[in-house]
């Protein structure tokens, strides 16, 4: 199966900017083919505005987000590598989803030589 991460950044920033707000997402910036303005990570991530009053030419792929914004006046164009995105939410209320490092679909399924280890549930009288 694929990633369901970009379905849900898709999802969230729709419903985040439907109600209004401003959608901002977190970003390891460690994670190859990022492509931000290294002045602004902290700690190996940083914070992108992802309004459409921010932002031009957005493009929420199942592969990357694309984007072009101004830092400094100055305009760049991002990359940001969905596997990257730690987490979606809005500004004003930080009401969204962390992703974290959890994969999220994005690794391989299990082969089907792969014994179940999922919890059972099971009845105790």
């Amino acid at each position: 199966m694929t990633s369901y991460r970009p379905y849900l950044i898709r999802a969230l920033y729709d419903w985040i900017v439907d109600n209004t707000m401003t959608p901002h997402i977190l970003v390891n910036a460690s994670i190859p083919g990022v492509e931000v303005p290294s002045q602004h990570i902290r700690n190996g991530q940083i914070v992108l505005n992802l309004s459409p009053s921010a932002v031009a030419q957005l493009d929420l792929g199942n592969d990357a987000i694309t984007c072009n914004a101004r830092f400094g006046g100055k305009p760049q164009n991002l990359h940001i590598p969905t596997p990257a995105v730690l987490a979606i939410y809005a500004r004003e209320n930080g009401q969204g989803m962390a992703f974290g490092d959890i994969p999220g679909g994005d690794d391989e399924p299990p082969s089907p030589a792969t014994p179940d280890t999922r919890p059972k549930l099971r009845v105790v009288k």
